[in-house]
């Protein structure tokens, strides 16, 4: 935790380092995402048909897979899950992920922007680089959940075939099941984020950034997760201000006012500088990993995929 605490001040001063760059970035290319995301849960309620129609597909089968009744509330919150993501998906894919590519250009490859971010030029090689890259960490993400759920679908059936079917016995294993998802999808998230930074600083694309990712980040799993929080965690908290103060206040007032209008922009805006932050933390953990893999393997630090070619032998070996 010493070491992501490290990594968190300097993350911060490489923000205020280039302030003018990263936050224009967020308010050009950041923004559209941060409003797509907190509108589309927003208009959950809205959206009930499709979610029904969501929820009901996945309890048919966690009732199939004989899950006990506490999925019901992971039911609810993959629906809404699933949701944000296909609403978002399009912003996502152009502003978020170019975005990305300005920030990761700045930080890792140290540009010093005192008024304007770099141009979208510079940045469109590391984009071609990182949305492949991001579709197949979409496609990691789905098979972590996928994997979670089949092994508590053999628990699970293991524990009726067994005869334990005590309410105590279920609590157990559902508290131990909801650890474990917990565990696996955040491990898998801190892994994907890493790939995208690996896959613009060594121009490689898909499955190859990911496996790199994982080469870096062993025995650092607890700091990657320990950068992780104070972000997600920040975002959570403005995701939850948003709900509160604007969607809270429509349903009261039933009208959106100027001054709703003002707290709406502000929010997004504040979200879009965590997302922001985001980036950058990954960077600086990337950087971090990159320099205490030269330490370990005592080779020169350079760019594309060579510095990796004895860990991947290494790995394939295991």
């Amino acid at each position: 935790m010493g070491m992501a605490a490290r990594l968190t001040r300097r993350s911060i001063n490489a923000f205020f380092d280039n302030y003018h760059s990263f936050t224009s970035v967020a308010a050009l290319l950041v923004f559209p995402v941060s409003v797509s995301i907190l509108l589309s849960q927003a208009l959950v309620p809205y959206s009930a048909p499709v979610l029904e129609i969501i929820s009901l597909r996945l309890s048919l089968l966690f009732q199939a897979a004989r899950f006990p009744e506490f999925f019901t509330l992971v039911n609810v919150k993959l629906a809404q899950t699933v949701f944000s993501f296909v609403t978002t998906l399009p912003l996502v894919l152009t502003f978020l992920l170019l975005a990305k590519a300005s920030i990761i250009h700045v930080v890792c490859n140290g540009v010093r922007r005192k008024v304007s971010p770099p141009p979208l030029s510079s940045s469109l090689p590391l984009y071609r680089s990182i949305l492949p890259t991001h579709l197949f960490n979409s496609f990691v993400l789905l098979s972590a959940h996928a994997a979670v759920f089949v092994i508590l679908f053999v628990v699970f059936n293991a524990a009726d075939a067994l005869g334990i079917s005590s309410s105590t016995s279920l609590l157990c294993l559902s508290a131990a099941a909801a650890v474990l998802y917990s565990v696996v999808v955040a491990n898998a998230t801190v892994i994907c984020n890493l790939a995208t930074v690996v896959a613009a600083m060594d121009n490689c694309s898909g499955f190859l950034p990911v496996l790199k990712a994982c080469l870096l980040i062993r025995g650092r799993v607890m700091t990657a997760l320990g950068l992780a929080l104070p972000a997600n965690l920040g975002m959570a908290a403005v995701e939850a201000l948003f709900q509160y103060r604007v969607v809270r206040q429509y349903n009261l007032r039933g009208e959106f006012s100027s001054s709703l209008l003002w707290e709406t922009f502000s929010i997004a805006y504040l979200h879009a500088l965590l997302l922001v932050l985001e980036v950058i933390m990954n960077c600086m953990f990337f950087k971090s990993c990159k320099v205490d893999w030269h330490d370990r393997h005592g080779e020169p630090e350079t760019r594309g995929g060579e510095d990796y070619s004895g860990g991947l032998m290494d790995w394939e070996k295991v």
